[in-house]
């Protein structure tokens, strides 16, 4: 198939493009670079051998989306381009409904001129909020989000239900992430945020290498074994082997679907600490703090409709998270 990547040169959509091309996929990527380097492309040629089809743009920027566009026969489009700070969205909630929503929607225009009615959303377990119930349903009921970042998520959810609605030629295959965390096992791509890390095992890599004094701990007295918040941690790649399932739904005609892409359990902050220390041989020095606004005790997935459906579930496990983002972080040093 011919897929579009939006945000292509992201996190989890460079080791998507990866699984892409190691299952015989042409990827036609895009991205503003405004939070990534276009030195992605070249790793993950290094990586599969096979170079992508990129293009620098901004997938608000009609015009150009279009004359790209227009003579590729994309078959399918994987959106992952979006701000994604939660706190940088509290701060500037008109930039991330206006680049996040409005993007979204500048791209639905383009892919219906160009005949492509097939979509892959990037979504997340925020848009669960405080959930109704753990392990968490794709059934439970959306929730209060705390942030825009969260709230952009869910209205484009919506807005991608109700285009297939209108239009029922329409496949939309809508995946909620929950924590993806690790690297590729080569060390050449990974996470590399922009200033301060928003998650957790950036945060505990650059402890790790000595760029960051100390890890704080947002709380100790939630109602979990440990007191600290507990989360499902899933590996980047066990995630990006998920997308390359989801065209299954895709070819299929699925019309709407929606899929949790976690592992189904849940691990606190304090076993993250214990199991990056025990497989890397480093001390993580840490601090307890208050919790922050908006946290939640825990949230974790039930993946079982992902495996019946798509036959997909996550392999990898907390040991392999911990080694492969410390790979990464030390090839990065």
């Amino acid at each position: 198939m011919n897929i579009l990547i939006t945000g292509a040169t992201g996190f989890i959509a460079s080791h998507t493009i990866v699984e892409l091309q190691n299952a015989g996929h042409n990827i036609i990527g895009i991205d503003n670079l405004s939070n990534s380097s276009a030195d992605t492309v070249d790793k993950i040629a290094q990586i599969t051998g096979k170079k992508i089809d990129f293009y620098k743009c901004d997938i608000r920027d009609y015009k150009t989306m279009h004359d790209i566009l227009s003579d590729k026969s994309i078959d399918c489009c994987i959106h992952f381009a979006g701000l994604k700070a939660v706190g940088e969205s509290v701060a500037k909630p008109i930039e991330y409904y206006e680049n996040n929503i409005g993007g979204t929607l500048n791209l639905l225009k383009v892919l219906t001129e160009i005949g492509c009615k097939n979509i892959i959303f990037s979504s997340s377990a925020t848009i669960y909020g405080t959930p109704k119930f753990v392990p968490i349903t794709e059934d439970c009921p959306k929730g209060i989000c705390t942030n825009p970042y969260g709230w952009s998520k869910s209205m484009i959810e919506q807005i991608l239900i109700d285009v297939q609605n209108a239009s029922p030629e329409w496949n939309v295959v809508i995946l909620r992430y929950f924590n993806p965390i690790g690297a590729h096992p080569s060390g050449i791509i990974g996470e590399q945020p922009n200033g301060i890390p928003n998650n957790l095992m950036p945060y505990i890599t650059q402890v790790a290498c000595g760029k960051r004094e100390k890890l704080y701990v947002y709380g100790n007295d939630y109602d979990t074994p440990d007191g600290t918040g507990v989360r499902d941690y899933i590996h980047v790649v066990d995630l990006a082997r998920g997308h390359v399932k989801a065209l299954t739904a895709i070819n299929n005609k699925c019309g709407v679907e929606i899929f949790n892409l976690g592992t189904g359990r849940g691990y606190s902050v304090l076993d993250v600490i214990k199991t990056f220390q025990d497989v890397n041989g480093i001390k993580i020095p840490y601090e307890i703090v208050a919790r922050r606004a908006g946290d939640i005790a825990q949230c974790f997935a039930d993946p079982e409709k992902a495996y019946k459906i798509l036959g997909w579930r996550a392999e990898l496990s907390l040991q392999d998270m911990c080694r492969d983002s410390w790979h990464y972080q030390s090839c990065v040093v």
